[in-house]
């Protein structure tokens, strides 16, 4: 029986370039495998380079922990350097991530540093290990890696620095040495990763709001900081809270 004008219509040609849904579903996932694999390599790396040092730490001791070959380590990294930095981009491009997409919002200049402090501090105690294993250990990076950190933590600063002269002209800071000070912040909120210990005196939301508060009176004019950061005592106001908690509220 011959097809009718209608069905055929229907029918459209396959894109011959075109991959299958079910192969592109394939290839997705073999990615997110691949990506967990190599997440496994790096975490399980940090915690023997935090514990005991770059150098007095072996692929083989890493492929130990692990409980896989050697070779498995090297299908995912040339070498135990390569693995060192990977470890240590983590902080910094998720900061800057972090600080770009504030920087993008609709918010004032005060609400996107207060957003900016909250969001970073957040991420640096998440991932403490990776950031002291960076300080640390940054004299053993590849020269050609730490030379890109150091421009990715140069341009963390200056954006910073940016946004300090932006709330300066909007009234809301009142800022001298407007890189000088988005170094302080960046330093402050980096040295977290020092002394921050997660079942010790201060919460990871205590820590943050403290960081909130100190930053909002190194930036605002005379009076001004205490009317934004302190809110009540109790600590429990939405005005007190972090920018994400009052979004989501």
């Amino acid at each position: 029986m011959p097809k009718s004008k209608t069905t055929a219509a229907r029918r459209k040609p396959r894109d011959a370039g075109a991959m299958p849904r079910s192969a592109e579903r394939s290839a997705e996932l073999k990615a997110e495998v691949q990506e967990f694999k190599r997440r496994r390599i790096l975490e399980e790396a940090r915690e023997l380079f935090f514990a005991n040092g770059y150098e007095s730490t072996t692929l083989d001791a890493i492929a130990d922990a692990l409980q896989v070959t050697k070779p498995f380590l090297y299908s995912y990294f040339r070498n135990k350097s390569e693995i060192l930095n990977a470890i240590c981009e983590v902080g910094i491009t998720s900061s800057l991530q972090a600080l770009e997409e504030a920087l993008a919002t609709e918010l004032g200049p005060r609400e996107k540093l207060r957003l900016i402090v909250e969001r970073v501090t957040a991420i640096i105690i998440q991932n403490q290990k990776y950031i002291v294993v960076y300080e640390r250990e940054e004299k053993n990076l590849q020269s050609e890696e730490a030379r890109l950190l150091m421009r990715l933590r140069k341009q963390f600063d200056q954006r910073l620095a940016e946004l300090l002269e932006a709330g300066n002209r909007a009234g809301d800071f009142d800022v001298e040495d407007a890189p000088l000070t988005a170094l302080s912040i960046a330093g402050m909120m980096t040295w977290v990763a020092s002394w921050y210990r997660p079942l010790g005196r201060w919460s990871q939301t205590d820590v943050i709001m403290q960081m909130i508060r100190n930053v909002t009176r190194m930036v605002s004019r005379q009076g001004a900081a205490q009317s934004y950061a302190s809110g009540n005592s109790s600590g429990n106001s939405l005005g007190n809270a972090p920018v994400g908690a009052r979004e989501s509220a």
